[in-house]
C-alpha cells in the first residue's frame, strides 16, 4: 500500500481513545461493529465502513475530522476519508 502527503495531516493531534472498549455510538445503542477506527483529531472511536452503522465515516463528515487510524491490534495504517487514500 502506498501513502502520500495529505493536506489533512495538519489536523492530526496526539489523542487518547475516548472509548477504548469499542465504537462510541454502537456501545450507546447496543449495535454490533466489525472493525474500529480512531479519529486522529479528537480520539473518537468509531466503527468501520464494513460495520452496519459506519460511525467513523459519519464522525469524519459531521465533525470535519478526516484522518483515522485503524484501532485494530497489530494494524497501524491511517486513512483520509476526504481523499479516500492511505496517508
Amino acid at each position: 500500500m502506498t501513502s502520500y502527503a495529505d493536506p489533512h495531516l495538519s489536523l492530526v493531534r496526539p489523542v487518547r481513545p475516548l472509548t477504548p472498549e469499542g465504537c462510541q455510538e454502537c456501545l450507546a445503542t447496543g449495535s454490533p461493529w466489525v472493525h474500529l477506527r480512531l479519529c486522529l483529531t479528537c480520539g473518537h472511536v468509531g466503527c468501520c465502513d464494513s460495520s452496519p452503522n459506519r460511525h467513523a465515516r459519519k464522525h469524519a463528515a459531521v465533525d470535519a475530522h478526516p484522518i483515522v487510524q485503524s484501532f485494530e491490534p497489530g494494524e497501524d495504517w491511517r486513512w483520509c476519508y476526504v481523499h479516500e487514500a492511505l496517508v
